[in-house]
């Protein structure tokens, strides 16, 4: 019998409902690749972000609030009040869990905030809000239908991502107001908006390392390129 991985992925937190949850495109575009998804459970016990990594074969670091600015040095009251809302509890357990992913060569796929999350805990820093801190005419924050193409990135030749989807312009939804600022040291670019805000980049140190700022789990079923990446993902966590 064939080994299907299995991909964890980090859970959405919705604080009114007291709940945790999962978009269903995580789901389905791991699947549809060949992956088993498993939701992870919200927790920052060392010992227990350590057995659930024995476990996986791979990483969804999902979307979802944004990331605390204090974790990034940028906490003060102006600084924060640019912010949505917090989840400090995923922060936490983001700390910890990706570290300990990436030493284990753990294949890891970023999407949105997980892109924002990779960078702060590799060193990193971020763009609190883009309206009131980058002046563009780019289009970020897209409107439903979710699937539908906001904006192009260009991605750029000789990185992974362009050996998967192609180089050059490639058309993505967009669903964010905060973007990377800093790039965190070890980690490299492979594709930016017309204004110049990073949506990709990738860690060559590891074996599959990807992050971008777009949704491919939203575009999945209607676009063969967000297809790809999650293929990439779980084509590497198939070799674990």
């Amino acid at each position: 019998m064939s080994h299907k991985p299995l991909i964890g992925c980090v859970p959405l937190v919705d604080y009114g409902r007291e709940s945790l949850w999962m978009l269903p495109g995580y789901f389905d575009a791991v699947a549809e690749a060949g992956g088993v998804p498993v939701m992870l459970p919200l927790t920052s016990d060392a010992d227990a972000v350590a057995c659930l990594l024995d476990a996986l074969d791979g990483l969804v670091v999902t979307g979802g609030q944004d990331v605390d600015p204090a974790r990034y040095g940028a906490g003060a009251p102006d600084q924060a009040a640019l912010c949505g809302e917090f989840c400090r509890e995923r922060d936490a357990m983001e700390a910890l869990l990706v570290p300990a992913a990436l030493e284990r060569d753990l294949p890891l796929l970023g999407i949105c905030r997980g892109l924002q999350a990779l960078n702060v805990v590799l060193g990193g820093t971020l763009w609190q809000d883009l309206p009131a801190q980058l002046s563009s005419e780019v289009e970020h924050h897209g409107k439903a239908p979710y699937e539908n193409p906001v904006h192009e990135v260009d991605v750029l030749p000789g990185t992974p991502l362009s050996a998967c989807v192609g180089a050059g312009a490639l058309p993505v939804n967009s669903f964010h107001h905060q973007a990377l600022r800093d790039v965190a040291p070890g980690l490299e670019v492979m594709a930016t908006a017309p204004d110049g805000v990073v949506e990709a980049v990738w860690r060559p140190s590891s074996r599959f390392c990807w992050a971008v700022q777009w949704h491919p789990e939203f575009s999945h079923a209607v676009d063969e390129p967000s297809r790809k990446i999650f293929s990439a993902l779980v084509d590497a966590a198939s070799l674990s």
